[in-house]
């Protein structure tokens, strides 16, 4: 299964003037300053940090999702979530040709941690041969950063801050996280219980 980032965040989007603020650098730099590239760079990396460690979308934007055969013909697990709809679910031959599955066949089981395609019917439309099935949808908790869960923001902010602050030391490239990111985050994270779980 392979997600992809079909609408990425704009940069207005993202909360530069309340990490300046974090950094107490608010006051010190004018609108559009050349610094903005570089904590945008940082708010960034942060996000997909948090998301990667939580398997939750911070604000919503669209996404895709290719399956090559499903584990289970009738109900099918979306690889993050929160998701907000399903827009779209094409079936994709060995050429390319991508044929619409009416919306009547599958409908979207909300979950905080774990939300399912399902059929409503005997099963998933088939997997084309050589080809896939392509999932499209909306996922994340707001279309702003004041809708985002305020914990999460706060770990966004200070992993952000780690980032700049450690920017030149090179010993920080093994993916660590600081315990007050981690605490933050822990109660987002979705465990999985055995093999399947979720599904």
């Amino acid at each position: 299964m392979m997600l992809i980032e079909e609408t990425p965040i704009p940069d207005a989007d993202l909360p530069v003037e309340a990490f300046k603020a974090h950094l107490r650098l608010g006051s010190g730099f004018a609108p559009g300053d050349v610094q903005d590239v570089v904590l945008l760079s940082f708010l960034r990396a942060a996000i997909a940090a948090v998301e990667g460690r939580t398997g939750k979308v911070l604000l919503k934007h669209g996404f895709s999702t290719s399956v090559a055969r499903w584990r289970n013909c009738r109900v099918h697990g979306l690889p993050v979530a929160p998701v907000d709809a399903v827009t779209a679910v094409e079936q994709v031959d060995a050429s390319g040709t991508r044929v619409a599955v009416p919306a009547e066949n599958w409908w979207l089981e909300r979950d905080t941690h774990a939300p399912k395609l399902r059929a409503t019917g005997a099963s998933l439309p088939e997997v084309p041969s050589e080809g896939s099935v392509v999932i499209s949808f909306v996922a994340g908790f707001a279309a702003d950063w004041e809708g985002v869960p305020s914990d999460l923001c706060q770990a966004v902010l200070m992993l952000a801050a780690h980032y700049y602050e450690y920017r030149h030391d090179t010993g920080l490239s093994d993916g660590c996280m600081p315990f007050g990111v981690s605490s933050l985050i822990e109660r987002h994270k979705h465990i999985r219980m055995g093999a399947g779980a979720g599904r």
